[in-house]
């Protein structure tokens, strides 16, 4: 255990007091989102936001127990987090209960669920950090490639397998940890990634493959262009030719036979393929038309009418944002974005400045969980992205998320209150 005054004059208060904002500011908008006729008390345990008020007052307590811990804790059993998450995945999958398609959730009785997703990022993090902290790993190692690969793959494939994509799209945030470490290639995967998802887009937009392909062969002559050995030059073109054309037809196949309808309809609205305004396209019409009624000041506080009249599914959660925009205006959500800018910044300035290798990864791991959470969150609610039901990270209704992001921002202040005892 750890002196309780110490540790408190040494946290990162510009963090903490950045996380108080968001937690509030989410508090608030859930009041106001679940407000829809009649007027009740923020605290009313009955509503969302009075359930709110518990998990944040939980991950409160989490918090300041976590700070008076050891900070070699998390390190040493890292592994032993690891392994319980996984399991609950597995139960998850075996016992877990449907919720809008989704089999994620594992009921704890008295109207109390658990999200083990959620919780996988931590443990995932934790696992990763602990294994590229050791003095003898070294990602320019393919072995030690192979197992960071493992320790993110396995989560991810398990929440995949529950019918969450957008959950375990978040475990893709982890290339940038690996990015960081100096891991040959992480640059370009990345660039891969992109490249990727254009010729997706293209592909569905341009009905005449041919041009897709063609398209792609003209990338595989520049890349030629550049390579000097004239020889490796033509094998590269001609790798990149044959790759870019299978991957064409994959994604032609996959779309219309792999997707479920609901995947593959949100993204023809999403790339104004359909209108389907009183079916998919719902919820990303009345997100955009609750966004813009707001202007640059906001009707106020409790006087969005999308969001007192329901007009937006899932307000509380997944489209929190929503209701900042419509309420606070383009002010209040620029207030929202500097939050997390900040936040992201912090963490990362954070990272650079640890001892130990195991708070550096864990850092840009925590930082690349947010960011992916709040670029595809706020993306889908004014339709840059698919809808694909992820929280927004402190402000969305949800224990398991308001837990888990928590818990995992205590950690790493914990690991920073300590770097300066670590040799």
């Amino acid at each position: 255990m750890t002196d309780r005054n110490s540790i408190i004059g040494k946290v990162d208060w510009p963090l903490l007091l950045m996380y108080f904002a968001l937690v509030l500011i989410g508090w608030c908008n859930i009041y106001s989102a679940g407000l829809s006729e009649g007027s009740h008390p923020i605290y009313d345990m009955s509503q969302f936001s009075g359930k709110q008020m518990i998990w944040i007052g939980v991950s409160l307590l989490l918090g300041f127990i976590i700070l008076l811990l050891d900070a070699k804790f998390f390190d040493a059993f890292a592994i032993w987090i690891y392994v319980i998450v996984v399991f609950l995945l597995v139960v998850v999958l075996v016992y877990g209960k449907a919720t809008k398609g989704a089999t994620s959730w594992i009921n704890l009785g008295g109207g109390f669920k658990l999200q083990p997703s959620e919780f996988a990022k931590l443990g995932t993090a934790l696992a990763l950090s602990s294994y590229l902290g050791r003095y003898d790993v070294d990602l320019k190692n393919r072995r030690t490639r192979l197992i960071s690969y493992a320790i993110i793959l396995v989560p991810a494939a398990l929440v995949l397998l529950q019918n969450d994509t957008g959950s375990a799209l978040v475990f893709a945030s982890f290339i940038f940890v690996l990015y960081r470490e100096g891991m040959p290639g992480a640059g370009a995967l990345m660039l891969i990634a992109v490249g990727l998802v254009a010729v997706f887009v293209l592909t569905l937009l341009w009905t005449p493959k041919v041009m897709v392909i063609v398209l792609g062969g003209l990338l595989a002559l520049t890349l030629a262009y550049y390579l000097l050995n004239k020889k490796k030059g033509l094998w590269t073109m001609v790798a990149v030719f044959v790759a870019f054309s299978a991957f064409v037809f994959v994604v032609d196949f996959a779309f219309y036979h792999i997707l479920e309808d609901h995947q593959r309809i949100r993204i023809e609205v999403l790339l104004g393929l359909k209108e389907d305004l009183k079916g998919a396209g719902y919820n990303l019409h009345q997100s955009k038309i609750a966004i813009g009624s707001g202007g640059f000041w906001g009707k106020g506080f409790l006087q969005g009418t999308q969001t007192k009249y329901d007009f937006v599914p899932e307000q509380h959660t997944d489209f929190i944002f929503c209701t900042i925009g419509e309420e606070g205006g383009f002010k209040g959500s620029l207030v929202v974005l500097l939050l997390y800018i900040g936040m992201l910044v912090r963490i990362i300035r954070m990272a650079e400045r640890q001892r130990s290798d195991f708070s550096r990864v864990y850092g840009y791991a925590i930082a690349g969980i947010l960011f992916v959470h709040v670029a595809i969150n706020i993306g889908m609610t004014i339709g840059l992205v698919p809808v694909i039901g992820i929280p927004l990270p402190f402000l969305s209704y949800g224990g398991s998320s308001m837990l888990a992001f928590s818990i995992m921002l205590a950690i790493f202040v914990k690991q920073d209150a300590n770097r300066l005892n670590v040799l």
